[in-house]
């Protein structure tokens, strides 16, 4: 069986590159008591949104879907699904909700994770939740023309039990320890769980929200306000090249960890530096809505579309953000471009501030 040792200092995982993205984490993370003293009511809102969309974009990663209305109902006023794909949308609100509320008494142990299994499954009739597979399984990439390949062949079902009993059992000796930085640990962790691949369906899902129970344990709680498993999402090309990278060898314990985990410190990092730039934003209370909504223009490189203003301004209406979008237009302040659903906004550089 594949072993787990989490007590030897990877001398590739301390490599310059790894060290700045921890170094730049660290720095966030001891901000982070200053990025929430916004505005309580704003800061409620920014947790909504990120429930909506990191809800929405672990789901689409694995290919369900809903519209935006709908995800909207399902996460924030916890509607009965209707369908399989709104089933499994309101499995994942379900557990989200749990790590949110309980993650400082949640242990990441095999029993509690096949709970966390079962209660994704709540709304489904399938037999599958909190149950590990019980037939092998493979991770395939499907192309454009719809041929397939093995990307990797996780461990059999035989030995998922012992495997998911060592690589618990060693994390959290590691993490007692607390002589290697918990992120690295955290990244080698969620490698790891995806490579054993324990369940018949939802180890993707699976995977995001063990990372945000063990971010959050380690007092890393971004996750919270700005959606991890969004920036997965728009990243997951990356996302899937450093998990075949850093698989590769995984059986024999040769595998490199390096992509993989420098990738997911990469997301780490990109949620703060977003998480900083929309407090900024919400920290010009001076300014009246329409001139944050100004603000934002003046400080984005690229176009900005109107649901991610909102995103932004969690507080301002819609009515209001397209109020001070027209206002801008007239005094050509900013450019629209495209139309429909592909309509989004750019500063007009040659106008004046």
């Amino acid at each position: 069986m594949r072993k787990f040792d989490y007590h030897a200092i990877d001398s590739e995982l301390y490599k310059p590159d790894i060290v700045n993205l921890l170094s730049a984490i660290h720095e966030y993370k001891g901000k982070q008591e200053l990025f929430i003293e916004v505005q309580p009511d704003i800061l409620e809102a920014m947790l909504k949104v990120a429930k909506i969309q990191s809800t929405g974009a672990s789901n689409r990663i694995e290919g369900i879907y809903t519209s935006e209305a709908r995800l909207h109902e399902l996460v924030i006023e916890e509607a009965v699904p209707r369908n399989r794909d709104e089933q499994e949308i309101a499995g994942y609100r379900e557990v989200l909700n749990t790590i949110h509320e309980n993650y400082e008494y949640i242990p990441p142990t095999p029993n509690i994770i096949l709970q966390l299994h079962r209660d994704l499954y709540t709304y489904s009739p399938a037999s599958v939740g909190g149950r590990y597979k019980n037939t092998d399984n493979v991770i395939e990439e499907v192309d454009n023309e719809g041929n397939r390949r093995t990307r990797f062949q996780p461990l059999p079902a035989y030995a998922t039990v012992d495997a998911m009993e060592a690589l618990s059992k060693e994390f959290l000796k590691a993490i007692d320890r607390s002589d290697i930085d918990p992120l690295i640990l955290i990244a080698k962790f969620i490698l790891d769980f995806l490579c054993i691949h324990p369940f018949n369906d939802g180890n993707g899902r699976m995977s995001r929200l063990l990372t945000l129970l063990l971010l959050y344990q380690q007092g890393y709680i971004v996750g919270k306000y700005i959606s991890i498993e969004m920036i997965i999402e728009n990243t997951k090309e990356s996302y899937y090249e450093a998990l075949e990278l850093s698989s590769k060898g995984w059986h024999d314990g040769k595998s490199n960890y390096a992509p993989f985990v420098k990738y997911y410190l990469g997301v780490i990092l990109s949620a703060y530096k977003e998480f900083a730039s929309r407090v900024e934003t919400i920290r010009n209370k001076g300014l009246t809505k329409s001139e944050r909504i100004r603000h934002i223009f003046s400080n984005k490189v690229g176009k900005i579309t109107k649901a991610e203003i909102a995103t932004l301004c969690p507080d301002v209406s819609i009515t209001t953000i397209e109020k001070a979008l027209s206002d801008l237009l007239k005094e050509e302040y900013i450019i629209k471009i495209g139309a429909g659903r592909s309509t989004a906004y750019i500063r007009n550089h040659e106008s004046r501030e």
